[in-house]
């Protein structure tokens, strides 16, 4: 288990950097997480981290990838709503890269 030190709080990580309490994400756990994974938060990635939140408090689980496209897809629009968009925001795995830094469990298909 490791932490990651926001706003002089330690924040404790599981081992593969997801909150072990969801309850302390903030924005600035989100930009401490985010640079973690070597990202600068744009506004794009907010759009999606809101839209992943979103969908954590509808379905109360993290979405896989698939899931993840659809919804983006339905919510803002076809353009966005494409698994190359969302790889250029959160390269590798979107849908767990993304669900960690919007503070969210491991999606639970993801490797």
């Amino acid at each position: 288990m490791s932490n990651i030190s926001v706003e002089g709080r330690e924040i404790p990580l599981d081992k593969e950097g997801f909150l072990r309490n969801l309850d302390d994400w903030s924005p600035a756990v989100a930009d401490a997480l985010a640079k973690a994974e070597g990202i600068e938060l744009t506004d794009a990635h907010w759009e999606i981290i809101e839209l992943l939140r979103d969908f954590y408090h509808e379905f109360e689980l993290s979405p896989a990838m698939r899931p993840l496209v659809k919804y983006v897809g339905l919510q803002l629009g076809s353009d966005k709503g494409r698994s190359i968009y969302l790889m250029k925001l959160f390269p590798g795995s979107p849908a767990k890269v993304g669900s960690r830094i919007a503070g969210l469990p491991k999606p639970t298909n993801c490797l």
